[in-house]
């Protein structure tokens, strides 16, 4: 119950024509790239939604409530799908979809080192004006001290329903924290986390999500690449271990040895994005000398090595798996596997079993395995690239 996160998602879109939260931009709705970066740091999600759209499954989310007729208000109807026991809550707008996981992680860290409230600001570069009610200046303030504010917003859980308690109104949340003396903290925000307001935006936000690939004379950037993916893991003589695969929990069989939760799938799919980006393999990034990774929760190390594939200048953009093995049969649970696998990702992914026949060390249900291949490509705006490097891993 530690993290929740509320997204908002009610408005009309009168400015843009639409629903703009529901446009879809690189394959996806606004929606769902917001849900897909607020999952992997959060216990738990809540979709406030306009009334018209309350009947609407929304599998990133935990829960779908109807807002209100304001921002405030559908900030409140969220507040309250909340569970009593969580300690920070997130609020982040739908129509912000470029925002990441990190920035996600920075708020919340922030709140957990002791701010009321965090949020995310970038650098103001044009001056600003305040002007009276005739149009005539009345003061320019000084644009060192001033930021830009975005979404997601990270409070203290208490001090967000305190100051909600009142109903009064706010452009955002983190107003209603400053004007109660709470302590607001700014964090980096992203210049590419803009909010989609207008039918343009969308063509920025469109070329960041996708990774456009950019041509310039006498060079061709290097636009996509792909990973391989490759895990696997014997079964525990533990009896107590739960078999974890794709980030669903499977009872009544056995579960896999190894350090963390031994989740092949999202080991594989980890291993792949990593490949495609030239950043070594997870065994790298998360060893099993390492305690801090003893026992964890495999989806937030896919997470996390998603993030580093964003950060080294790619875009995950598709996994697809086949995972090795005779039983449990997947089929009944492959469509959550797969919703949790691009929670974690941000990006499409597929699932499916394949059975050994009979061959080998998996014919014989010593363990389980699967293969996994990943897309990235070239986010927008980073620096043009040379050929893509060959990277070898030893299984």
């Amino acid at each position: 119950m530690g993290v929740w996160t509320i997204v908002v998602a009610a408005g009309r879109g009168s400015r843009f024509g639409a629903a703009k939260q529901y446009q879809v931009v690189a394959g996806r709705r606004l929606l769902d790239w917001a849900l897909a970066a607020a999952r992997p740091v959060s216990d738990g999600v809540v979709v406030v939604v306009a009334p018209g759209r309350a009947g609407d499954p929304e599998p990133l989310a935990d829960a779908v409530v109807v807002g209100g007729t304001t921002r405030s208000a559908s900030v409140r109807a969220g507040l309250a799908a909340v569970p009593a026991g969580a300690e920070v809550v997130v609020v982040h707008d739908a129509a912000r979809p470029c925002a990441s996981v990190a920035l996600f992680e920075a708020t919340v860290a922030s709140v957990r080192a002791g701010a009321d409230a965090a949020v995310p600001g970038v650098a103001v570069i044009d001056t600003i004006k305040r002007v009276g009610d005739d149009d005539v200046v009345v003061e320019t303030p000084e644009r060192a001290t001033l930021v830009a504010v975005q979404t997601p917003q990270a409070f203290a859980a208490d001090v967000l329903r305190e100051v909600h308690a009142a109903e009064v109104e706010a452009t955002d949340d983190a107003a209603l924290v400053e004007a109660a003396g709470g302590r607001v903290v700014v964090v980096p925000g992203e210049a590419a986390n803009a909010k989609v307001t207008a039918p343009g935006d969308v063509v920025a936000a469109a070329a960041h999500l996708s990774g456009s690939p950019t041509e310039e004379p006498h060079h061709r950037e290097v636009g996509t690449r792909v990973g391989l993916g490759f895990d696997v893991h014997p079964y525990s003589h533990d009896p107590t271990r739960a078999l974890v695969l794709g980030g669903a929990t499977f009872t009544g069989t056995r579960g896999l040895a190894g350090h963390s939760d031994a989740d092949v799938v999202a080991h594989a799919v980890a291993d792949a994005l990593l490949g495609a980006a030239g950043l070594d393999d997870i065994g790298t990034h998360f060893p099993d000398t390492d305690p801090t990774w003893e026992g964890a929760d495999s989806l937030r190390l896919l997470a996390r090595a998603a993030e580093l594939v964003r950060d080294a200048g790619w875009e995950p953009v598709n996994a697809d798996c086949s995972v090795v093995l005779d039983s449990p049969k997947l089929a009944p649970r492959r469509r959550e596997m797969e919703t949790s696998l691009r929670a974690a990702t941000g990006a499409e992914v597929t699932v499916r079993g394949r059975r050994p026949e009979g061959m080998g060390a998996l014919g014989r249900g010593e363990g389980v395995a699967c293969w996994a291949v990943a897309l990235v490509a070239r986010a927008a705006g980073t620096a043009p690239v040379g050929p893509a490097p060959v990277t070898t891993v030893g299984r």
